[in-house]
């Protein structure tokens, strides 16, 4: 018994770590594939390719109401004869909603490409781009919530490589300088892995529930005006550069700020967010934030270095469109490491449940006004500089502002921790 002990803990720590790591060669992969664009391009262009991307982000929130974190949230916690009916319900109500939301888009197109200053061939590509990922997301979900980590890497990577063969292809066969193909190829990838993920999870349509999908929406709602802001605040920096920079600029700042700062993202959210999000969703948020303060010095100078170190490297592989600049590595790093601290508040408040959410919020809006006229009056400034210095102080500000409002939420108390229990009524 005893000397079996140590093989099974090694088999699952096999389990978890392997999938890990072929998540972050599929982020690796992704990241080869925005480079190769944005070589393959010039900088307006992948300017452009940028502005679609962070639009579709922003629409995202709204189509996919945050049902992916609540299936992170309720699918560990749910009972197996559950799971059918709680995938069921969330994917056909995404479907319709994505999709009412993508054509209520194209309807109000003369408005929002005067807001947006984009033309309606951008929006179109926005919104679309938006549907495929919100459907990825929520796929993606379920097959995390159901902990089927190998799964979910292996169709990760094969992805990955899909998309990357269609650009190198559109790039070096057919000489495709128009960032509309790789746009193309990025919505087929995101549809692909959401129709062939549907081998990890059952879906019946008679298990479609009203009751059920009205309490998903509400146990949502907290975490989508979470999402709409964090879109915002993240989001609206390439807009403002749209409008107060030139085109070309917008694809500089994209490969400084937005480029790392996705790829982080990703790695962070499908290597060590593979186990950590779910790990969250039953773990004791008090503790978890604890361990995250004591952690997060480390947390920033390793990230801030990481992130310092790639630039430094993939920068020598573009073109004379990308200035070689180490200053501009180095605040773009600066920013990238106070991101990610970030992050990892925002994860451990978001898999909480509604009381996180609520925390999020009050924090969240309470830093947006002074952080999005930082954000306006920086960029209309000093244009690509101002947007890497805004990017900076504005995570700082949120950092504070969200340590301050979780200790006030999360105060000790002299009772051990609760065990976490569905908030969604079934």
């Amino acid at each position: 018994m005893t000397s079996r002990t140590p093989l099974r803990l090694g088999g699952r720590r096999w389990a978890v770590a392997a999938p890990m790591a072929v998540n972050a060669i599929a982020s690796g992969v992704s990241a080869s594939t925005t480079l190769l664009v944005a070589w393959g391009v010039s900088a307006a262009e992948f300017g452009r390719f940028t502005l679609v991307l962070s639009i579709a982000l922003i629409v995202t929130v709204g189509m996919v109401m945050s049902l992916h974190f609540v299936m992170y949230q309720e699918l560990p916690r749910a009972r197996t004869e559950e799971h059918r009916a709680l995938i069921t319900t969330a994917l056909l109500s995404t479907l319709v909603l994505g999709t009412g939301l993508a054509l209520a888009g194209l309807l109000a197109a003369p408005a929002l490409t005067t807001v947006l200053g984009v033309d309606l061939r951008t929006l179109c590509l926005a919104l679309a781009l938006a549907l495929a990922m919100a459907v990825n997301y929520l796929t993606e979900s379920f097959l995390r919530g159901l902990r089927k980590y190998g799964l979910t890497s292996g169709l990760k990577i094969v992805v990955a490589f899909v998309y990357l063969g269609v650009s190198a292809y559109c790039l070096f066969v057919l000489d495709v300088r128009s960032v509309d193909w790789y746009l193309l190829a990025l919505i087929g990838t995101n549809l692909l892995f959401a129709l062939v993920s549907a081998i990890g999870f059952r879906i019946d349509p008679r298990s479609w529930s009203r009751p059920l999908a009205r309490s998903l929406y509400r146990h949502g709602a907290y975490l989508t005006a979470l999402g709409g802001l964090s879109a915002v605040l993240f989001g609206v920096d390439v807009i403002f550069l749209n409008h107060w920079a030139d085109p070309s600029e917008v694809g500089v700042y994209s490969i400084y700020n937005n480029f790392p700062k996705r790829l982080l993202g990703v790695v962070v959210a499908d290597g060590i967010g593979l186990v950590l999000l779910p790990t969250l969703a039953v773990m004791d948020t008090s503790a978890a934030l604890r361990r995250i303060g004591r952690l997060s010095p480390a947390v920033f100078a390793a990230t801030a270095l990481l992130s310092f170190a790639a630039s430094a490297v993939f920068f020598l592989l573009l073109r004379d469109e990308y200035p070689y600049s180490f200053g501009l590595m180095a605040l773009s790093a600066l920013g990238i490491g106070a991101h990610t601290v970030f992050n990892l508040y925002s994860a451990a408040l978001s898999m909480d449940g509604v009381r996180g959410a609520k925390a999020l919020i009050i924090a969240q809006a309470a830093a947006a006004p002074p952080v999005l006229a930082c954000q306006a009056a920086l960029i209309a400034w000093q244009g690509l500089v101002g947007g890497l210095v805004a990017f900076i102080l504005c995570n700082l500000a949120l950092i504070a502002v969200v340590v301050i409002v979780s200790a006030r939420v999360y105060r000790p108390r002299a009772q051990t921790p609760s065990v976490r229990h569905s908030e969604v009524r079934r």
